[in-house]
């Protein structure tokens, strides 16, 4: 007699990390608080969560309302050209129709979660060890999308114990693509350990860091427009491609969005503050300057790269200097201590340093590799060190200045395609990674390298 096969999960089709960050050492509670709801608590959150979707249904019903009238739609046709030349390429899983899927929603509370079958959180177990967070921990903010299921991991790195391990996770209302630590808490006089998730929901959520077992962020940036609840819209209509906190005016956050628009948050207010139009094409990085509060640069998909001043939000939109390269930008970020000067990634591959006293000028370009940009990072302590990284799979690494830029290194981490990396605020040689293959985020350091120790004159680690 055959014995009888256990049932196994089926492998994901997509599993990756799309976004990550650092959060700074000892600003986390050592203990997290952990919230236990009552029934009562549970069942209002899982019915706003219904609401939620029964708004976006709704919407999708406004929107098949208006956008309907007057046209005439070939089904078999337009179901046969899905997969063709209607495809684009690059959108290799499928994004910009997964809203669209009758049978794919994003994992959400509602779906997973039964009020009255939840029981109180019997473990006292808060002394184990890896439950505290040490003053020289840093956490690692990690967003993973498993097929229609998006998550942000807390994960716990010591860099003195090379330690790395999950701490907790809780789930998104979306598939994240930006992440940014903050420490203003809207509403409160001391600083927070708070952190922004731009995704593909084009509402901003906010959540507080110190809390464990978070089932809702603790606010929102932005709203969808509901006719039938007489909801009105603000914020941006599309995903949000990244974000950008302002460490010297606390309270102001920005965001880049697939609408073509720049947002100002005034996170006091929960409201924008100013709205940036001045583009072509969607908005895909950004980066307040780290000393001048008031600039703010941004790279578009039309191949712009544009520096605003904020301050006067009547002629914010006229006012802006710019550099052009050929195809889109990728990827923008001022240099940490020569602070005129900055990096510019491209979707081939390309990067270009600019000055920003000499606009439309380019110091110098190299095609440093084969597909687009994920990732760039300066080095404060080795003002002529730069990484990259490409979803082609390989970190680089260059030893440059203000007229050309040297190939060091390159390595090859057999994560797929490396789909963004950060570092680390209090040591900038130790670099995260995600990725779409396992371990899909990796924390590693590049001081590792010897080729790296040689040409920057780095002693030899022991």
């Amino acid at each position: 007699m055959a014995e009888v096969e256990e049932d196994v999960p089926p492998e994901p089709s997509i599993d990756f990390v799309p976004a990550l960050c650092f959060v700074p050492r000892g600003v986390t509670k050592e203990r997290p608080d952990k919230i236990v709801l009552t029934q009562a608590e549970l069942a209002r959150i899982i019915g706003e969560t219904q609401n939620m979707l029964e708004e976006n249904d709704d919407e999708d019903d406004d929107d098949e309302d208006g956008d309907g009238e007057g046209m005439e739609v070939d089904n078999e046709e337009t179901s046969a050209n899905a997969g063709n030349e209607n495809h684009n390429p690059q959108d290799e899983f499928n994004f910009n129709n997964y809203e669209n899927e009758e049978n794919s929603t994003v994992t959400n509370l509602a779906n997973v979660v039964d009020a009255d079958q939840q029981v109180p959180d019997e473990d006292e177990d808060s002394e184990a060890e890896d439950e505290v967070i040490k003053p020289n921990d840093n956490l690692v903010l990690v967003g993973h999308v498993q097929d229609d299921a998006a998550s942000m991991e807390v994960w716990v790195f010591n860099q003195e114990e090379e330690a790395l391990y999950t701490h907790h996770d809780f789930l998104l209302p979306s598939f994240p693509l930006c992440i940014e630590w903050m420490n203003h808490d809207a509403g409160s006089d001391k600083p927070g350990n708070m952190c922004a998730i731009g995704c593909m929901d084009p509402i901003i959520t906010i959540w507080d860091l110190d809390i464990q077992d978070s089932i809702e962020p603790t606010f929102k940036l932005g709203s969808k427009e509901n006719r039938k609840k007489q909801k009105e819209q603000y914020g941006h209509k599309d995903a949000v491609l990244d974000l950008s906190w302002n460490a010297q005016f606390e309270h102001i956050l920005a965001s880049g969005s697939v609408d073509q628009t720049l947002i100002l948050w005034d996170m006091d207010e929960g409201q924008p503050h100013t709205t940036i139009t001045a583009f072509e094409e969607k908005v895909q990085s950004i980066e307040f300057h780290p000393e001048d509060a008031q600039s703010i640069l941004t790279g578009c998909a039309d191949g712009l790269v544009r520096l605003f001043d904020c301050r006067d939000a009547e002629s914010v939109n006229a006012s802006f200097i710019k550099w052009q390269i050929n195809g889109e930008v990728e990827k923008v970020l001022w240099h940490p201590t020569e602070t005129n000067y900055f990096i510019i990634g491209s979707n081939d591959g390309s990067l270009h340093y600019a000055d920003r006293r000499r606009p439309n000028d380019l110091l110098w370009s190299v095609k440093a590799h084969n597909e687009e940009i994920s990732g760039v990072c300066f080095n404060k302590l080795m003002p002529n060190l730069l990484t990259s990284t490409s979803t082609e799979g390989s970190l680089k690494i260059w030893n440059f200045n203000t007229t050309e830029a040297k190939h060091v290194y390159e390595h090859d981490f057999n994560m797929g395609r490396l789909q963004c990396m950060r570092q680390c605020p209090e040591d900038p040689y130790t670099l995260a990674f995600g990725g779409e293959k396992p371990p899909r985020c990796s924390v590693f350091n590049i001081k590792n390298f010897e080729a790296v120790r040689r040409t920057f004159g780095i002693a030899d680690v022991e």
